[in-house]
């Protein structure tokens, strides 16, 4: 037998911490994404209003593009808030619409 055994903590492995920080720079740079992606559909609310009142219905690239959109804010919020491990585009392809 060897003397050298590995060390196990109720916080984990040294791999499973290392996972955790890993997990908490992309948590940080997804919290970035998700609060530019509020501006974006903002600013598409704006956009599909203007489209309203000119053209007298919305625009449909940009409702397919809001629609991808608010997939990708779902799926990052799932991400942000350990419901789920999987990360969003762009690890994983761009969200389609679920309608």
């Amino acid at each position: 037998m060897s003397d050298e055994t590995v060390q196990t903590s109720p916080t984990g492995t040294g791999a499973e911490r290392g996972e955790r920080w890993w997990r908490g720079g992309y948590m940080l740079l997804f919290v970035i994404a998700f609060s530019l992606a509020q501006s974006l559909h903002t600013l598409l609310a704006i956009v599909q209003w203007l489209a309203l009142m000119i053209f007298g219905k919305p625009n449909q690239h940009l409702t397919d593009f809001g629609a991808g959109l608010a997939e990708w804010t779902r799926q990052t919020s799932r991400f942000l808030t350990c419901v789920a491990d999987e990360r969003p585009w762009p690890f994983a392809p761009w969200p389609k619409r679920r309608d």
